[in-house]
């Protein structure tokens, strides 16, 4: 069995406030988003890197479509990955177009980039000063802090929209579900107008003017504005209001992909910063919930079962070798419950093993499994409360969820991980037993019965 350091320590859960700090440091020194801050040093081995994992060299369940569906059902985020695929086959079709094509859509230069974003700035700060009383109306009695880090995606926290929550999101969601089911041209002719309406819209509001149609990709740029970046979208990207409005003037100018520099750069840096490191965290845990509190019971029972035959041995006439027997429950009690305190059940992990994940555990008749992967740019937003699934799963019994189905881990990297945890916890264990030990040896026996 290869381990890592036994002074490894797994990935800290990154909240929003983590997630801006080390934004910040990542924009001081160019580059670290990419190297510095996704590396070892933070718990996650090269091995799971995540360029390592969007390029397929990752087995599961740290395979990219088991982080889409993290993304999907956890973190309640997958928009940024369904934009970080679609961004990087844009780039290559894009480079594999032909020349005339190409010649139609400058790039858009970073001093080009600087004045769209100065311009924007200026009149954000320009509008808050006319209308001071309006603006201030806009965040009175709210939460902004809150709401932000829901939309961003705390992994642990964030709820699922409400099915009975009827918005925009729900309406622009039905027109990408009629253009990716429906398949006839009539379809695609509605679904293509509708978008160019919307997209038009979108440069109006952004101050910018409509873009030349004859440039190439024209009508798929006009698709990812009205599922990306406008508001109501059924894939809003979280960004700040001066990204989206600066990335639709760029928009306008051109369909080069340097015109989604910005975009490209906050949902990169929110993949590799936030998501990644909260994936790899979530992954290393082996049991579902359930699983996990019924093994932090199974620690403390074993602990206080070794605490009672102690004290019953100190104060019987039994002989002193005899304290050493509670030993074994103290030792795997504390073992039992240091792994289960970082999600891992030594009894699943003892066969490499792990839960089967609540959506995919029902299978339909047909044997396809319910839940949802949905590696394509466009569709319907990503709620999934609707699914057959969460009904099932939310009726199942409670000792069936502890003693759920089992699968096999295939990541030679993440057994890695969690066999170096399993070692650590079996350390803690006899080390906690050891001082327990000494200290009813050295106890005078009580000689009571």
């Amino acid at each position: 069995m290869k381990i890592l350091s036994l002074q490894y320590r797994r990935p800290k859960k990154v909240d929003n406030d983590t997630y801006r700090q080390r934004r910040e440091t990542s924009e001081e020194a160019e580059g670290s988003v990419k190297s510095g801050l996704s590396g070892a040093s933070s718990g996650i081995p090269d091995a799971l890197s995540f360029d390592r994992i969007i390029n397929g060299g990752t087995c599961p369940p740290m395979a990219i479509r088991d982080f889409m569906n993290y993304l999907v059902y956890v973190e309640h985020a997958a928009e940024n990955l369904q934009f970080y695929l679609w961004f990087k086959s844009y780039e290559k079709r894009f480079a594999e177009a032909t020349g005339s094509e190409v010649a139609l859509a400058p790039e858009w230069t970073q001093a080009m980039e600087d004045e769209a974003v100065a311009r924007v700035r200026k009149e954000q700060v320009d509008k808050m000063r006319r209308e001071p009383a309006a603006t201030a109306a806009i965040f009175n009695g709210t939460d902004f802090e809150k709401q932000a880090g829901d939309r961003r995606g705390n992994p642990f926290n964030t709820p699922p929209r409400s099915a009975n929550a009827v918005s925009d999101h729900d309406s622009l969601a039905a027109s990408w579900e009629a253009l990716t089911v429906g398949g006839n041209s009539n379809t695609h002719t509605t679904s293509n107008a509708s978008s160019h309406t919307l997209a038009a819209e979108a440069f109006q509001a952004a101050g910018a003017s409509l873009p030349f149609s004859i440039q190439p990709f024209h009508q798929e740029i006009n698709r990812i504005i009205t599922s990306y970046l406008i508001e109501g979208a059924p894939r809003q990207l979280n960004l700040a209001a001066w990204e989206q409005r600066a990335t639709v003037h760029a928009l306008a100018y051109t369909t080069h992909p340097s015109a989604f520099r910005i975009l490209f750069k906050s949902v990169d840096a929110a993949l590799r910063l936030q998501s990644h490191p909260n994936f790899i965290r979530w992954s290393i845990c082996n049991g579902n919930l359930p699983r996990v509190y019924f093994a932090r019971f199974l620690g403390i029972a074993l602990i206080l079962v070794g605490f009672i035959s102690a004290i019953i041995i100190t104060l019987s006439k039994a002989g002193r070798g005899y304290r050493v027997l509670p030993l074994i429950a103290w030792a795997l009690g504390m073992s039992t419950l240091v792994a289960a305190y970082k999600g891992m059940c030594i009894v699943l992990h003892g066969l490499h093993h792990r839960h089967v994940r609540p959506w995919e555990l029902f299978t339909q008749d047909d044997g396809e499994e319910f839940g949802m992967c949905n590696m394509e740019p466009f569709g319907s937003n990503n709620s999934y409360e609707d699914e057959p699934w969460v009904v099932k799963y939310r009726e199942r019994h409670l000792i069936r969820k502890i003693f759920d189905r089992e699968i096999w881990i295939q990541e030679p990297a993440l057994r890695q991980i969690q066999d170096t945890i399993f070692c650590q916890a079996l350390l803690a264990g006899f080390g906690f037993g050891l001082i327990c030990m000494a200290i009813f040896l050295a106890v005078p026996g009580g000689h009571f019965f």
